[in-house]
């Protein structure tokens, strides 16, 4: 028989076992939701991290990307044989013939895609001259293309596919760029799009905008889009997108200095509202039609001339001649008279004046702003067929 002593100290042994049983499992319960808690607090945190990684920036991406090509063009280039320059001369033609020879030259470029049935835009400097076109697109399908038109003073170049349900991009508005905007460059540099059948992406931001360039190789660049977005060798006729996705440019012409040949940040694009009606006119004529003769004689304002006629700039140009019954000679332009802009267009010397009338066509009528003995005068010139 038990003592009275001894049942009381194995019932307090088996409240305090009891006790201590339900405390142990409701702290297993405890650290295991509290386990479980943080668990699904580091998933959210995993989530969140991951959601934020998608951007506008990548979603704009993945949007216009399908509809970025790689080019590959083999044009014919004509060269002079460096060992008989003398043999050009007429009397030496007739016993040696021309010294001059052809030869085939492969180049690439970017372009993209403006509409599902195969029309591409891209530079007429990477393709306007070519004599094959070879089109990569994203999933891998290289494809022969034509040369619908291409217009060099512009640097504008339209090609086609025989292609259909293809992607394509939005044009945007290049009248509405806010300096400041981030924008993204896509494009086949340096043949990197044949790696993975992918466009290269670089991000930057608009830096100027409005910026009338030096010509080059008779290619005029006015009202141009400066970007810090890496642009290099390979670049040239792919777009320059905002964050929306809209196209508001093609990238074209990088400055470099010190021999550097890659991108130090100064990378300019032409405008799209420009391009869209470039392409327009390719797409119904194939060429542009410069067809008006503007009828003047033109000389750059240096020092001499700029101290003479008591300038403050040496900037603009002055007329030197005017041909009868021209459209100068009927726009009342007299000789002396010194151009300072047209229409929107500062002129500051006659490389300018000849990109800015580029610009214009057969029917339009534009605004001259000219300084006639230091008084500033405008008038209007309409630009007929001669």
């Amino acid at each position: 028989m038990l003592s009275k002593r001894k049942i009381v100290l194995l019932g307090a042994a088996l409240l305090i076992f009891s006790g201590s049983l339900i405390y142990f499992i409701e702290m297993k319960d405890t650290l295991y939701h509290e386990a479980n808690s943080k668990d699904t607090e580091y998933q959210q945190k995993t989530d969140e991290i991951t959601n934020s990684r998608r951007n506008i920036i990548t979603e704009t991406v993945k949007k216009v990307s399908p509809a970025i090509v790689g080019i590959n063009v083999t044009q014919v280039v004509q060269y002079q044989d460096p060992f008989g320059p003398m043999f050009n001369d007429p009397f030496f033609k007739q016993f040696f013939g021309n010294q001059q020879y052809n030869q085939k030259v492969k180049s690439l470029g970017s372009g993209y895609l403006i509409s599902s049935d195969g029309y591409i835009v891209t530079n007429d400097h990477v393709a306007g001259n070519a004599s094959e076109i070879t089109i990569t697109m994203t999933n891998g399908e290289q494809v022969a293309a034509k040369l619908v038109g291409s217009d060099q003073a512009s640097d504008i170049c339209l090609l086609k596919i025989n292609r259909t349900d293809l992607p394509y991009v939005t044009f945007g508005n290049s009248d509405d760029v806010i300096i400041g905007e981030w924008v993204i460059a896509l494009g086949n540099p340096f043949g990197l799009f044949e790696v993975n059948d992918k466009p290269t992406v670089t991000v930057g931001v608009v830096s100027s905008t409005g910026l009338n360039l030096e010509p080059i190789d008779n290619r005029f660049y006015l009202n141009m889009i400066q970007t810090d977005a890496a642009i290099n060798g390979g670049n040239s006729g792919g777009p320059l997108v905002n964050s929306l996705g809209e196209v508001i440019g093609m990238n074209t012409i990088i400055y470099t200095a010190g021999g550097v040949q890659g991108n130090i940040g100064l990378g300019f694009a032409i405008p799209i509202n420009k391009i869209k009606k470039i392409i327009t006119e390719l797409k119904d004529h194939g060429k542009i039609a410069h067809v008006f003769n503007i009828g003047m004689g033109i000389q750059n304002i240096d020092e001499g001339i700029a101290k003479y006629y008591q300038l403050k700039s040496p900037k603009g140009v002055i007329i030197t001649q005017v041909v009868p019954n021209s459209l100068t000679s009927r726009a009342g332009l007299k000789v002396g008279d010194i151009i300072t802009k047209v229409d929107k267009y500062s002129i500051s010397n006659d490389q300018m004046l000849n990109g800015v009338f580029q610009e214009f066509r057969t029917g339009q009528t534009i605004e001259v702003s000219i300084l006639r003995e230091n008084e500033p005068l405008t008038v209007k010139m309409k630009l007929e067929k001669n």
